[in-house]
């Protein structure tokens, strides 16, 4: 489904086997209650049997949802309780949670939340320079893009076991450093507009850049929050797209397309060696996300320089997306793996629906 609430929405389901798709032609789609409504529908036509269960990624769980959880009303009271934490994300998603419910008031559902990967990490990685109280309260680094995360950790499987980083670079980017399969730092932090320089976001900013806005500029809460969410990244740089295949393409004539490019890289690569200072050295760097996974420039131009860590790409297999991209006989292995985070949610649904548990 594509832009929901707007003109031109669509709908469009597939049947297995490569099929041509089936679209939605039952009208707008003004909100998500009637998203869910034709998601329904348009199953039913396709002859699907009315669903088991439904997961849901979440993108914030606090500081007490550390797994998987079965909805009910007491959750979902514990969820509006968290909306100022994710304004922008959060009620939509309680929004179609409820208009399941609606449909099927006796469908088990399942929350699956994008924080909970993050939940073992160190203290001192999760604290902010903070007085305590504002730690008690809840205010702390949280870190995002878990479900990808997990996916991934889950695919390298036992070569995952020593120093891993992990790029989730899209239009949200994130990196997360992992020794012997547990979290130890991530770079987003209290809101997923920390971190790296993103599409439209601007990853991690001088807090007194808000202040001067808000004393000398006129900006309001309202206008900051669209400031550092949907005017920055690599559409405030660019002045013309979020779209890093846009831009790629747009380098040679257009310098600030350009620019933007580079900075994002730049952003890339000076992550990926504070957190190999915190690993302590790296074994292993996996690339995702659609940028991560297609943008072979990218891959390329995050690398020029880190062969301290002992990272070498074979040029052919990067262009190639092959997965190694790294040169033969690097000591740092360099991949290429398509995310997951639908399956995720499939398997963490199933495992607490049908077996009582959370899936491994």
């Amino acid at each position: 489904m594509e832009r929901l609430g707007l003109a031109g929405a669509r709908l469009w389901a597939r049947r297995s086997g490569g099929a041509e798709p089936v679209e939605h032609a039952g009208g707008p789609l003004p909100d998500h209650r009637a998203a869910v409504g034709a998601v329904f529908a348009v199953l039913e036509g396709l002859g699907v049997p009315s669903p088991a269960a439904v997961g849901h990624r979440l993108v914030h769980g606090g500081a007490a949802h550390a797994a998987p959880e079965r909805v009910d009303a007491r959750l979902l009271e514990r969820l509006r309780e968290l909306i100022p934490l994710a304004p922008l994300h959060l009620p939509s998603e309680i929004a179609v949670i409820e208009a399941v419910a609606a449909r099927f008031a006796d469908l088990p559902q399942v929350v699956c939340f994008d924080t909970a990967f993050h939940r073992p990490m160190p203290e001192l990685a999760q604290r902010l320079p903070l007085p305590g109280e504002l730690w008690d309260k809840g205010v702390r680094r949280y870190g995002f893009h878990g479900l990808s995360y997990e996916y991934i950790l889950d695919a390298v499987g036992s070569a995952g076991s020593g120093r891993l980083i992990i790029a989730h670079l899209g239009n949200g980017a994130s990196l997360a450093a992992i020794r012997d399969g547990q979290p130890r730092e991530t770079t987003m932090g209290f809101t997923p507009t920390g971190g790296l320089m993103m599409g439209t976001r601007t990853g991690d900013l001088d807090p007194g850049v808000l202040l001067y806005l808000l004393d000398q500029e006129g900006y309001d809460p309202p206008r900051l929050g669209r400031l550092v969410n949907q005017e920055a990244g690599l559409l405030g740089v660019s002045g013309t797209s979020p779209d890093m295949k846009t831009l790629l393409a747009a380098c040679e004539a257009d310098p600030r397309a350009a620019l933007a490019v580079r900075m994002f890289c730049y952003h890339v690569r000076k992550h990926i060696g504070a957190l190999a200072a915190v690993l302590g050295g790296l074994d292993m760097l996996v690339f995702t996300g659609g940028i991560g996974e297609r943008a072979a420039p990218v891959r390329r131009e995050v690398c020029d320089g880190l062969e301290y860590l002992g990272i070498r790409l074979d040029p052919g297999r990067n262009d190639a997306h092959a997965d190694p991209v790294s040169a033969a006989g690097s000591p740092c292995a360099v991949r290429v793996i398509p995310t997951n985070e639908d399956l995720m949610i499939a398997r963490h649904t199933h495992a607490l629906i049908v077996q009582g548990g959370a899936a491994r």
